[in-house]
């Protein structure tokens, strides 16, 4: 704006002079020329303040001077100055006409500024500037929803000028909205279109695709797997999410499917649908049943949204299958605890039990999964059910890398934290999302969802941030807006702000709530348009694999 204001000032001079040296500038008394730098200098500040925010060519330079112009004689030499002569602005043709010479002298003045400045700028623009310090190293390890937006909290940081040089590293290049997942096993959305390029997500941040060996706390070093390469930081944060749980059940691991990643989707529905094939072909009724009988074990947001969909995927593609009647296909969900959704009220998860059983759902409740073959599923009430498709979503742990690390860790090898989201015997380690175990205000543990993951990610910034300027990291608050479940059919339960919603508004909510969530407009088209034609037309049945005429061609998750 100096620069500026200087440029208006000395092209005010040079028009001004001319103009009154053919006194064009009479009517407005002798020092009518210095009335018109001041104006011009004025109209240098504005140029200035409005084209010098980023470095531009002469045409927009003299283009900007010249709209200046034509506004600063409209509020000036059209309507303030004849107010401070004493007069009435009037605004009609022979007031215009009668200050045509300013006119002419404004789109003058603020063409040549606008040269002016040009010229000064690219000068100023054009010395070398004074060495920089290196920008602080922040490495976040991790391309879930922690991680990603603890990135995009540091790109908005650099814009309001707190230097951070970020580099983000992950073994998957897309953010996956989890949330809906289970739609995708059941054929209602399409895998990639709840999936964002984590190069597109966080733009402006550095990212490194690859799995992490380990961690070097005492030389501050990330060591990559597949090349052994270093990168080093100043302060590292851990984002790296959770993986599933068997906790030492004979089979399970080997045996069972999970839903964390979109090929865990896909490979869910494939074999679904392959089964569903075999079934129609097969004579022998116990291993029909078999076949089409479904066993999830875990009864919190994922089983159920699980065994739900499954129930609709199977049901809504069975007129493809004319030998297979609507009641041979069987679900079945194993929960250790006596009620399900322990995320929400009694009332709710009554409500959501017994829309699933009035559906034909079996529930097996206070009961655990003890063991798993290839052909069945052994429960710890003696039971045995008989099943090709068992789906774990009993458990989860932390991301088996931090056990390298040398600090004091939780539950399941869990990041210790304090209430800023520092890690405790750790120097410079800041851990976020289902990784780290979060202490709330009252002692509890903050739940490892999204909504938490999210605004975690901006916290541990703005805490990184605040120790680089010296001042002290703030502690992480957050109380949960609200939680949905879908449970198929057009149904769904949840609440916001501890008010309950149940049935189709429920559902309304849950598909409105999600798809506002998801990142990028792309992406919320794209869905948008997956769910208006899962409405019109049939869902796809297309196997891509190989033909499922032996147990050997539908492999559990061990034969991966």
């Amino acid at each position: 704006m100096l620069i500026g204001m200087g440029c208006g000032l000395v092209s005010g001079l040079a028009v001004g002079g001319l103009m009154a040296g053919q006194g064009l500038l009479a009517s407005h008394g002798t020092f009518g020329w210095a009335v018109f730098a001041l104006y011009a200098a004025v109209i240098g500040q504005l140029l200035g303040a409005f084209v010098g925010r980023r470095p531009s060519g002469p045409a927009v330079s003299a283009a900007g001077g010249l709209l200046l112009g034509v506004l600063g004689w409209t509020v000036w030499w059209l309507s303030l100055d004849p107010l401070v002569r004493g007069g009435t602005p009037t605004w009609t043709v022979d007031a215009a006409t009668a200050l045509y010479p300013e006119l002419v002298g404004s789109l003058l003045q603020g063409t040549l500024a606008g040269m002016l400045f040009h010229l000064a700028m690219r000068g100023f623009r054009g010395r070398p500037d004074k060495p920089k310090a290196p920008a602080p190293r922040v490495v976040i390890v991790g391309g879930g929803f922690g991680g990603v937006s603890a990135a995009r909290r540091f790109e908005r940081l650099n814009l309001r000028g707190h230097r951070v040089d970020v580099t983000l590293i992950s073994d998957s290049n897309y953010l996956l909205f989890t949330p809906m997942l289970a739609e995708v096993a059941s054929g209602g959305l399409e895998a990639q279109h709840i999936s964002s390029p984590v190069r597109a997500a966080a733009s402006h941040t550095r990212f490194r695709y690859g799995r992490v060996a380990g961690v070097d706390v005492a030389r501050r070093r990330v060591v990559l797997e597949a090349s052994g390469e270093q990168v080093g930081y100043e302060h590292l944060v851990l984002a790296v999410g959770s993986v599933p749980f068997f906790p030492d059940l004979p089979g399970v691991a080997e045996n069972a499917l999970t839903l964390k990643s979109l090929g865990d989707a896909v490979r869910l529905r494939e074999r679904v649908l392959a089964l569903l094939e075999r079934a129609d072909q097969e004579a022998d009724p116990a291993e029909r049943r078999r076949l089409l009988t479904f066993v999830v074990a875990g009864g919190g947001f994922a089983g159920t949204e699980s065994v739900a969909e499954l129930y609709d995927l199977t049901h809504d593609v069975l007129h493809f299958y004319p030998a297979i009647g609507p009641d041979e296909p069987r679900f079945v969900l194993v929960h250790s605890d006596q009620r399900i959704l322990p995320e929400l009220s009694e009332r709710l998860a009554a409500y959501a039990l017994e829309k699933l059983r009035s559906r034909g759902i079996e529930f097996r409740l206070g009961v655990r999964a003890t063991g798993a073959t290839g052909r069945t599923v052994h429960l710890d009430s003696g039971e045995v059910i008989e099943t090709a498709t068992f789906v774990w979503t009993a458990g989860n742990q932390p991301n088996p890398m931090l056990r390298t690390l040398p600090g004091e860790t939780g539950r399941r090898d869990a990041v210790l934290v304090d209430r800023t989201l520092r890690a405790f015997e750790m120097d410079r380690v800041w851990a976020i999302g289902d990784c780290a175990q979060i202490p709330t205000e009252g002692g509890a543990l903050y739940p490892p969802t999204a909504q938490h993951a999210m605004r975690e990610g901006k916290a541990v910034a703005d805490n990184i941030a605040a120790v680089l300027r010296g001042q002290r990291p703030r502690p992480f608050r957050f109380t949960t807006i609200g939680t949905f479940v879908a449970l198929g059919h057009r149904t769904a339960a949840g609440e916001i702000r501890g008010r309950p919603f149940s049935g189709l508004s429920a559902w309304l909510l849950w598909r409105g709530i999600y798809l506002a969530k998801l990142p990028g407009v792309e992406r919320r088209v794209r869905v948008l348009l997956d769910w208006v034609l899962d409405v019109a037309f049939p869902r796809d049945i297309v196997v891509t694999g190989p033909p499922a005429d032996a147990p050997a061609a539908l492999p559990g998750r061990g034969a991966r």
